[in-house]
């Protein structure tokens, strides 16, 4: 299979795929953070030669996926409480003033798509349904972000939401917080479509706020997790400090 595959992609398709699948496997925790990996084994779970999962690495590691440990391979990037913090402080400074924004703003079109987004259901056990959900929740909070009519903020609210990407896989797999979600976003859109402000505004940060308890949640309870990123720290591989579970607030 390998050597077909070989002779219908070039390099860099191949590196590009390699690093889609890599990428997906840390996003989706099926590589759980602050696990060691080899270049073998990357290379049994993409079905690709070294070279295109050696280039994946490289961009791997140039967007903080992942560690390189001298003569051990690589540690997929650790998770902390600092982390999730900073991440959710920067969304609350930013999405509930865009949300604000949005009122008045944003088209009717726009309006039933959210409604559309609103509805998408995940299960806990079906990674495809938890990642088209997360895709539904991303377009629904960046759609948002658009109608403030400020670019860069969209720009920075998506790739904000893109990393935060692997920590909703954990939130969403300890329970089905679907129909809270559901409800946090018909809020919104209902302020959204009344045109109240202060309503979306305050919609806004009340569901980031929820975001974090879930993420938090799901840290704190996942002894695989807890395991895997307080060995890390024991071992000294990457920064100092990097212990998951020691909050910071």
């Amino acid at each position: 299979m390998r050597s077909q595959t070989r002779s219908t992609e070039g390099g860099e398709q191949l590196a590009e795929r390699g690093y889609r699948l890599i990428k997906q496997a840390i996003i989706r925790c099926e590589l759980l953070p602050g696990r060691q990996v080899t270049e073998v084994q990357l290379v049994d779970l993409c079905d690709l030669g070294r070279a295109a999962v050696r280039s994946a690495l490289k961009r791997l590691y140039q967007e903080g996926l992942v560690q390189p440990v001298a003569r051990r391979g690589y540690l997929v990037a650790p998770v902390t409480m600092k982390q999730v913090n900073d991440l959710i402080d920067i969304r609350l400074l930013l999405e509930p003033s865009a949300a604000r924004s949005a009122c008045g703003r944003i088209g009717a079109s726009d309006l039933k798509r959210l409604e559309e987004l609103s509805q998408v259901d995940y299960q806990i056990e079906d990674e495809e349904s938890i990642a088209a959900f997360l895709s539904a929740n991303t377009e629904f909070h960046v759609l948002i972000a658009r109608a403030s009519n400020n670019p860069r903020l969209v720009q920075i609210l998506a790739g904000l939401l893109e990393e935060m990407q692997r920590y909703f896989h954990l939130g969403l797999r300890l329970r089905n917080r679907a129909m809270e979600m559901h409800n946090e976003h018909d809020e919104l859109v209902k302020a959204l479509m009344a045109g109240n402000a202060d309503l979306a505004e305050r919609a806004c940060f009340n569901q980031i706020l929820a975001s974090r308890k879930m993420v938090v949640d799901a840290l704190m309870s996942s002894p695989s997790i807890q395991e895997i990123n307080l060995a890390f720290a024991a071992d000294g591989f990457g920064h100092a400090n990097p212990l998951l579970l020691v909050p910071t607030r």
